[in-house]
């Protein structure tokens, strides 16, 4: 089979597209054929060697997929050959298969696109865990979310409107800030201009700010800090920018307002029956129509290293698919 081969941390641009040995389930893993593999931020740094998981190398980046289930290993008794599921692993999505647990799989109905389905579960399992657990967004409350045209940004979107508040979003380009309304936006910022947080309080008029959801950190956190209103909470989710911002701790003193770090992964790290519980409620909203994950551009399996590219350099537009198979 071919599979997209990280042999050295020398970035997007070292990665070897190759022959390797399909593997053979065993145990509790299934093997599937992959349809989509969703890429993001993570996964461009990971072949950098500059994220804080190095994986042993070579591997196969990719821990996002969506396909269907071509075998199973003999301790496998609740997933059928043929299902449609999607899935995370550790690695390996850059390949037409892999072997994955049956426990880290979730059967889709026909209705929900491999495409759509590979870049689901990370971003909205971080954006419902923000919102409900993190920061106990209400349906009245108004929430600014940074960076809102990325794959977590529109994930963010799509779930804080399903909860009821009023979303601006935030982005530098009109192509970008269009994307976020088409997503569900009820308004948009440019916050590469200078006097954005003024177009940010003519939005809000009487109303204050109450939530900021930050993937992208940098010049753009203090700002949105400042912005809260009193008992408001900002959400610290990534660092896209590629810079960790910082910011004066008397502001959360002066506005009352709480920093909450949103770490999905570690939290399931410590609560996995956490799992279960955002998965089932987000794919009942995708049954209820509430939330309509998206695709972004879609990339052929040798054009990987490209897209990690424009991650790398906020161009993508949504959250980033390739089909290893077209």
């Amino acid at each position: 089979m071919r599979a997209l081969v990280c042999q050295s941390y020398s970035g997007p641009n070292g990665l070897k597209l190759e022959e390797v040995e399909k593997p053979t389930p065993s145990g509790n893993q299934i093997l599937m054929k992959i349809e989509a593999a969703g890429i993001g931020y993570v996964d461009a740094l990971m072949v950098h060697g500059k994220y804080q998981i190095k994986p042993k190398l070579p591997y196969v980046p990719g821990n996002e997929i969506s396909g269907t289930i071509v075998s199973s290993g003999e301790m496998q008794e609740n997933l059928k050959v043929g299902q449609r599921i999607l899935a995370t692993s550790s690695s390996g999505g850059l390949a037409e298969f892999a072997l994955v647990d049956a426990s880290n799989c979730v059967p889709i109905p026909d209705a929900f696109q491999f495409n759509a389905a590979a870049g689901f579960l990370v971003n909205y399992c971080t954006a419902l865990y923000g919102f409900k657990y993190c920061g106990q967004l209400r349906p009245d409350e108004n929430v600014l979310i940074l960076g809102g045209s990325g794959g977590v940004g529109l994930a963010a979107i799509d779930c804080a409107k399903a909860i009821g508040a009023t979303v601006i979003a935030a982005a530098s380009s009109q192509e970008k800030r269009d994307t976020c309304l088409k997503a569900g936006a009820d308004f948009v910022l440019n916050y590469e201009k200078t006097d954005w947080r003024s177009d940010l309080k003519n939005i809000l008029g009487t109303t204050s700010l109450d939530m900021v959801y930050d993937p992208v950190g940098g010049k753009y956190a203090e700002p949105s800090l400042r912005s809260l209103g009193p008992g408001g909470r900002f959400l610290v989710v990534g660092f896209a920018s590629g810079e960790i911002p910082s910011f004066p701790t008397n502001l959360t003193l002066l506005k009352r307002c709480s920093v909450v770090g949103v770490n999905w992964g570690g939290h399931i790290g410590q609560n996995p029956e956490t799992v279960k519980e955002v998965i089932s409620h987000l794919m009942g909203w995708v049954l209820e129509g509430k939330i309509k994950p998206r695709e972004g551009r879609v990339f052929k399996l040798e054009d990987a290293p490209l897209a990690m590219q424009q991650i790398l350099e906020r161009k993508a537009i949504g959250k980033v698919v390739v089909n290893p198979n077209n």
